[in-house]
Order: C-alpha cells, then structure tokens, then sequence
C-alpha cells in the first residue's frame, strides 16, 4: 500500500492524525491501523440493463446498510444500468471474497423482495457469477476519476455503436 514500508505501533493515547500518510485515509481497529481499499465490480446476470429508476435507488441504500454491517466504508461508488462499481475500504477482519459474496447475496435477496417483474428477467440470480477485484494504493485518485466518469464512457461507447 504505502510506497516504503512502515511499521506503526498505535496506542488509543495517541492522535490519530499523526499516521496520516500521503493523504492516505487511515481506519483504526481494536489493535491495528489500516488502509485497505479495492476497487470492485460486478454485473448484472446476461448483463441485462436493469440498474435504473426504483432499483437503482434502492440498491444505493441497501449497499450503505450492508457495508456498515460489515464495518467497511464506499469511498466511491457508481451503480451504472449494468454493472457496479465500488472503491470499498475492508477491515482485514474480513476477506475480499466473504465481503463481495455477502453484497452480492444480500443485495440480490432485497431486490427480490421488492421487484418482482425483475426477477422474473434475471431469474433467481440478480447478479452474474464472479465480479472484478484491484487494490488501490498510489492509483487512488486516477480510479476515483475512471469510477466517477464510467457512465459518460459507457454513453459513449453505446453512441458509436448507433454510428
């Protein structure tokens, strides 16, 4: 994560801005000091274009609830009509996989609830198996901006198939 490697004892007497490190966001647990983030996407089943409107809402509430169930943080996130993309801070209580397993689960769970005409599309499965994982260190700003600016290149994408 950090460009040289660094060893820091923290004690709860300590400030905890002193560990602020390349303008790194540092999380504190019971014992330890981290900076963990990754950079995740995963699609909808058959890529079907469904992520709009009442769902798109419903899935950015239902996504906070479940990150801080989990004691995770959304440093920055897009949900486009297809897929999702999240830059997500994990506590290394929690593995990579158990995290996007336990999103993907739930969220698909709620979706379910609510939106019958969509599970009839997709079938029992809201999202497609797998999903895309990257860490994020000294490209942090670069993935903020591809994550912010993902729609706008999608648009453009699907223009120059009309052409």
């Amino acid at each position: 994560m950090f460009v040289n490697s660094i060893c820091i004892w923290y004690n709860k007497n300590m400030d905890k801005n002193m560990f602020n490190i390349n303008n790194n966001e540092l999380s504190y647990g019971r014992g330890y000091v981290y900076s963990l983030q990754y950079h995740l996407v995963w699609c909808t089943k058959y890529r079907k274009k469904v992520l709009y409107g009442k769902i798109r809402e419903e899935l950015v509430g239902v996504f906070h609830e479940l990150v801080n169930r989990r004691g995770c943080k959304i440093l920055e996130g897009h949900l486009c009509v297809d897929h999702v993309h999240m830059l997500l801070s994990i506590p290394p209580k929690y593995g990579v996989a158990e995290v996007v397993g336990y999103l993907k689960g739930k969220s698909a769970i709620e979706i379910a609830k609510h939106f019958e005409k969509v599970r009839k599309i997709t079938g029992a499965s809201f999202w497609a198996r797998g999903y895309f994982v990257s860490t994020v260190g000294v490209g942090e700003r670069e993935i903020r901006l591809y994550i912010r600016n993902q729609e706008k290149e999608d648009r453009k994408v699907e223009q120059l198939k009309l052409l």
